[in-house]
């Protein structure tokens, strides 16, 4: 790691362990995946996998104001990043993009992020549906939450996910995550609210990190 530059810098990095940050890779059948910081350049490949893969997507995000089309055109790409990055830089959340041999494949957010006695945060995400059932999003899940109970010193993380959603339940399961009850119409999805699971996993159920787990398992390799 570089030295600070300021005074101003290091009192940042300090005050919000773990961000910015690159976490290691991890080699599945899609190829190899790895996590870094959402960047401005990426609004066009957001966009297009967004609106390209919306039937895919839109039925498990929360509901959200105006056209699908308009939330996810390039142009929506501007706000959504600035907001990421500032709530990156307040230590609210760590906002990464999923690379796929180091293409733009989707996202993963730490959201919610507090510490003091707690140290927790929800973690959420989405890959194309091209690489649905590749590995993806189990490796981009380990690879966070690994990096969530090391550098950033968090203590737990959970993911809320409805019952129906059985591809995202997979991916948890494969993580390590523990099923822990059920929301009764938790968020507003798709128009309506809806009941959602609740998984998590705290530091001390992952011994030495989710990502040797799933190399222990054949569901990836180091890259």
């Amino acid at each position: 790691m570089s030295t600070p530059a300021s005074g101003t810098t290091h009192q940042i990095e300090s005050r919000h362990p773990g961000w910015p940050a690159r976490p290691g890779a991890l080699r599945v059948p899609a190829g190899v995946v790895a996590l870094r910081p959402v960047r401005l350049r990426d609004a066009g490949e957001w966009s297009r996998l967004r609106l390209r893969d919306r039937v895919y997507l839109e039925r498990w995000e929360p509901t959200a104001p105006g056209a699908w089309d308009e939330r996810n055109s390039i142009t929506a790409w501007l706000p959504q990043w600035s907001s990421l990055r500032r709530l990156g830089r307040q230590g609210l959340c760590l906002p990464f993009a999923i690379t796929v041999d180091g293409v733009f494949a989707g996202q993963i957010t730490l959201g919610n992020v507090i510490r003091a006695s707690l140290r927790s945060a929800w973690v959420g995400y989405w890959v194309s549906s091209e690489l649905a059932g590749k590995g993806v999003a189990t490796a981009a899940v380990a690879m966070a939450v690994d990096h969530a109970f090391g550098e950033a010193g968090l203590h737990r993380v959970e993911a809320t996910v409805r019952p129906e959603n059985g591809a995202s339940l997979r991916v948890l399961a494969k993580a390590g995550f523990r099923e822990e009850g059920l929301f009764l119409r938790y968020l507003d999805v798709a128009g309506a609210w809806r009941d959602h699971l609740c998984f998590a996993v705290t530091a001390e159920e992952v011994e030495d990190g989710l990502c040797a787990r799933l190399v222990r398992s054949g569901r990836a390799e180091h890259a």
